[in-house]
This record gives structure tokens, sequence and C-alpha cells, in this order.
């Protein structure tokens, strides 16, 4: 048995089961690809793919439990001891369509004409159950030499399947790898043809680089290609000012969504524009709100300090950003100020200095306020559309946001009669 040392024991012996399987019925067979590569630089091994000689159909007859997930290409999911495992006939590819897919694919009998439709050397590495590895490319050696490099011509890999780009440039970073000379021309001259690429399968590999270890490594080589400025949804390199980026990398784990904010504050991008660009590249709701959550605070924060105000009037301001664009988006943002290099946005003195009074009392300040939402006021839109009789309109909804701001500011008790007393108020200021 091979001695798997990134691998869960468990998948390892049920990998080698279905290896073993094959084998034993007269079929070549590998671990192929990522695990192989994985185990070889020392990183978790997460699943094992297989690569056989055997057919689609005759890996169905051998296995009883399968799913014949990719027939078109070969592939045959198995299930050994409750794990899934991929399993493809040895092929090569024919013509590739929107640069992307294989218009069809041919079964083949032997292992190297497989691997060499590969897109990199690491990536084109197959092992047999014996531990012995098929390596015909130099993958070995370039894992050695921390290189990505492309399986032969990098413009041909890269005109088959354009996505492969940004696959090189997200390697690169994760794995802190240089790209061979010809590999980075190849992207270089074919980076036009990420047009033909979905946005969502961009934000796929924008997603893997942006949360592994080395963004700016990556950030970087995006830079240098200007490969973004091609994609369907395309970015500039040149609209960012990478001095903001110096600290991204600090910011990890439960926090690794506001390596984005900070990105798009770097570029310069407003809440709204930063809003499209997210839907275009196809981030969920969820993750598009977090991100551009903060650049709103920003841009509230910006506005607040441009006229010289007293620190009662900077807490009222800050309240009101609290509740407008949430306590998520607030605290995101105060973790990101100090990620920030002093004086970044060209503000007056006295306007930096007001910046920095926010930042230092925030958090003071948004522990004070008592009531964030309209279902904590101690007074309904019933209760005073009965007390005022009045029909319902727009003006309630403003009059209900008015309590909200002047009870979570402190300015009114959140108390019913309080509140009724302000709306008593304010209906008949409306009325004079």
């Amino acid at each position: 048995m091979v001695q798997w040392t990134q691998v869960d024991r468990e998948m390892a012996i049920q990998s080698e089961n279905v290896l073993t399987t094959l084998n034993e019925h007269g079929y070549k067979a590998y671990w192929v690809g990522g695990c192989v590569r994985d185990e070889l630089l020392g990183r978790v091994v997460d699943d094992m793919d297989i690569t056989t000689s055997a057919s689609p159909q005759q890996v169905m007859e051998l296995f009883n439990d399968c799913i014949p997930t990719g027939l078109q290409h070969g592939t045959v999911t198995v299930r050994s001891g409750g794990y899934y495992f991929e399993v493809t006939t040895f092929r090569t590819e024919s013509e590739y369509q929107d640069n992307r897919r294989p218009a069809a694919v041919q079964f083949v009998q032997n292992i190297k004409e497989d691997l060499q439709r590969r897109d990199f050397t690491m990536n084109a590495l197959a092992m047999d159950v014996t531990g012995t590895i098929v390596d015909p490319f130099g993958g070995q050696t370039d894992i050695k030499e921390e290189r990505v490099r492309c399986v032969g011509s990098a413009v041909e890999r890269f005109g088959e399947d354009a996505l492969r780009m940004l696959r090189c440039v997200r390697f690169a970073s994760v794995f802190d790898f240089k790209i061979a000379h010809n590999t980075w021309k190849g992207l270089v001259r074919q980076r036009d043809l990420l047009q033909h690429i979905a946005m969502e399968r961009v934000r796929t590999e924008m997603v893997k680089m942006m949360s592994g270890p080395h963004p700016l490594r990556g950030l970087e080589l995006l830079y240098r290609s200007n490969a973004l400025a091609h994609v369907k949804a395309p970015v500039s390199s040149g609209r960012f000012n990478k001095t903001l980026l110096t600290n991204l990398e600090q910011l990890s784990d439960e926090h690794v969504l506001l390596r984005w904010s900070l990105l798009l504050i770097a570029g310069g991008f407003s809440k709204d524009e930063a809003d499209v660009l997210l839907r275009q590249w196809t981030f969920s709701n969820e993750h598009r709100s977090r991100i551009t959550g903060v650049l709103q605070v920003e841009q509230l924060i910006h506005t607040s300090v441009q006229e010289q105000k007293d620190t009662l009037s900077l807490r009222s301001d800050w309240i009101v950003t609290v509740l407008a664009c949430g306590v998520q988006a607030a605290d995101d943002w105060l973790r990101i100020q100090s990620l920030l290099p002093a004086g970044w946005r060209n503000h007056s003195d006295h306007a930096e200095l007001q910046v920095v009074l926010v930042q230092d009392l925030a958090v003071e300040w948004s522990q004070s306020i008592p009531v964030h939402d309209l279902k904590e006021l101690n007074i309904t839109g019933e209760q005073v559309l009965i007390m005022v009789q009045r029909k319902g309109g727009p003006w309630l909804g403003q009059l209900m946001k008015h309590l909200l701001r002047e009870a979570a500011i402190g300015t009114i008790a959140n108390q019913h009669e309080a509140l009724s007393a302000e709306v008593k108020r304010v209906v008949a200021d409306d009325q004079a």
C-alpha cells in the first residue's frame, strides 16, 4: 500500500481498493492530477481522482455502486466505503469549442497520451498502487523548483481552455510559485480569449486565489498581465492603489471576505459601482452585501467629516451610519482601518483628525446604541395611526425612521410615553 501522508487513511484505503480491482481485471489504473501533486507538496488532499484504461462501461460492470456522471467525457463516479472517486478513462481531446470545452474525446490505452492533454506539468502526474509515478513532462522537477509550467505549448493549452490562464495565476499565488517564461508569454498573448469564459468560472478561480495564503502574489501577476481587463466584466489593473493592499493578507479565516472589500477600496470603487461589478461576477447576495457594506460605511464617514463637527455630532453621524449599514458593516469597516496607511484618503488635516476620532470612539458609540431596528421601538406604526387619526402613507415610514434614529442616538428614551410625545410634536409641526 502507498503510504500517503496527506490523505485521510480510510479514503486512501478505499481508493486503493478501486485501483486494485481495476488492476485485477486486467486494466491499468492510476491516481492522477491534484492528489499526486498535493501529496508531493505536503498539502492536504481532499479528493482522489483515478484514471484507467477501462472504458466507462467496463468500470460500471466492475463496480455495483457507481454513478455515470460524465460518460461523454469518460467519467464514472465510483463509491467505495462511503467515499466517492471520479474514475475517468484515458483520453485525448479534439478541437475545443468556445475556448473552454473539447468538441469530442477519444479513449486511448496509453497513460502518457492522457497526461499530455492536461494543463500544467504538476497536474500531469499519475501514480500506481506500487507508488511509481508516471511523469513524462517533468512535473516533479517543476514542483521542486516551484514553477508553474504548461504541458507542451502554452499558447495551445490556453487556446484550448482560456480559464487555464487564471488557473495558472491561482496556482502561482496559492503555492507561491513562479511562472515559467514561455508559459507567461503564452498567457499574455492569449489573454484576449478570457472574454469567452463565463464570469462564474472566473469568480471561482479568483475566490480561490483571494482565499489562499498569498493573494498579493496573485494580484501582482494579474496587474502585470492586465488579464482581468479582458474578461466579460472587465476590471483594469491601472485603477488600483497597491499601497492600500500592503496588509491585505492579515485578513484571514472568518474575515477573508473583507479582503475583497479592501481590494475594492484600493480600486476606488463606490458602493454602487462595486455592487454592479460583484453582480456581474456572480457573487451571492450574502457575500455581495457583506463586501459592499464596508464601502457604504466609508462613503458615509467621508461625507460626515467634510464639515467641522464636535464629538457629539460625530457620534450621532456614526450611529446613523450603523442604522443605515448595519452592525456587521460597521464592525467590518473598523477592522479594515488598522490595515490602511495613515492619510490615504487625502483629506484635509482636520477631516483626517475627525476620522481618527471616529475610529477611536466607534466601538464605545456602537455599544451605547439601545435600539437598532424598528421592531425594537416601544411603539408601532399601527399605534401611531390610531394616535393621530390619519391614514398610512410614506409619511408614516419617515416618522418611524425618525423615531428610531432619535431613540438610537438617545435624544428620546425608547419608552412609549416619550415616543408618543415625539409623534404628537412632529405631527403638530407638520400641520402648523
